[in-house]
């Protein structure tokens, strides 16, 4: 199990860096369960793949595509779930992003059915992100 789940989340961070849309639809389950931390606009549990897709598509145009997952530091396994440390950058007109997560996945049949989102500088990502 522990394989599995480390490869599977492997293939997505790999997607993720490299933007591949179709490697993303293909790993992530289609209920997925995405809880993303703060009070800003993309904050909030996300209840299926087309969800998490509307909020990262907005992440994207809110940051005019300059979104990116710079690299990963830690992928810490215990049988369905890994615990990986993330470093994202952004920038848009007045604000930059530049900060550390540590994102909880859950991993069944190949596909990952939860993600659990822990920012490090919650008052940043806010900042950056906006409100609706």
């Amino acid at each position: 199990m522990e394989n599995q789940t480390a490869a599977v989340v492997n293939a997505f961070l790999t997607a993720v860096k490299a933007v591949n849309m179709e490697q993303l639809g293909a790993l992530l389950h289609p209920d997925i369960i995405w809880e993303q931390p703060g009070h800003n606009r993309f904050a909030g549990t996300k209840k299926s793949i087309g969800e998490v897709f509307q909020m990262v598509g907005g992440m994207f145009a809110v940051s005019g595509n300059t979104m990116a997952l710079t690299h990963t530091s830690t992928i810490s396994v215990n049988g369905d779930q890994a615990a990986v440390v993330l470093h994202w950058t952004a920038t848009r007109p007045g604000a930059v992003l530049d900060t550390d997560n540590v994102d909880v996945y859950t991993v069944n049949d190949g596909k990952i059915v939860a993600a659990k989102i822990y920012v490090s500088d919650p008052a940043q990502e806010d900042l950056f992100w906006g409100q609706q």
